[in-house]
């Protein structure tokens, strides 16, 4: 299943995409492994990916320093197999996708938020990144195993 166009997309939905979904979709298709395609986007995205993201992500091995915000328009002409949003307006704006066979709303709040220290941000950010991983960990290795 290495071929990306045969693995079904599995597409993270949030407003900005700077932030959650661009952690989820390192997190999933990590533990999905080839068995899944894995695609961020937002609904009005930020143009750039949230360098506390980035950092958070570096600290449990995943790379995010290539990574860019992208528009849900990208994946409107595609085949998603699964949608999941990560925030509350993405999940109402969220739009009907051919051939959709799966959407599940998992919202966390939103680490761009955070106040105080740098220090302080940082640790929101920890603690959204593992919340994610627990999530999406769990999601991804059982899609690996449904798939095989």
């Amino acid at each position: 299943m290495s071929d990306s166009k045969n693995r079904p997309l599995v597409l993270i939905l949030c407003t900005g995409n700077s932030c959650r979904s661009q952690m989820a979709e390192a997190i999933l298709q990590k533990a999905a492994g080839d068995s899944l395609r894995v695609e961020s986007a937002g609904s009005k995205p930020s143009g750039y990916v949230h360098p506390l993201s980035i950092k958070a992500c570096h600290e449990i091995g995943l790379d995010l320093s290539s990574a860019r915000s992208k528009s849900l328009e990208e994946f409107l002409n595609q085949e998603v197999e699964t949608v999941i949003t990560v925030c509350g307006n993405a999940n109402q704006v969220c739009p009907t996708f051919p051939g959709l066979a799966r959407r599940y709303h998992w919202p966390f709040e939103d680490p761009a938020h955070a106040e105080g220290s740098e220090e302080e941000q940082m640790e929101f950010f920890r603690q959204i990144r593992d919340e994610i991983d627990r999530v999406f960990s769990a999601y991804g290795l059982g899609r690996r195993d449904s798939l095989a």
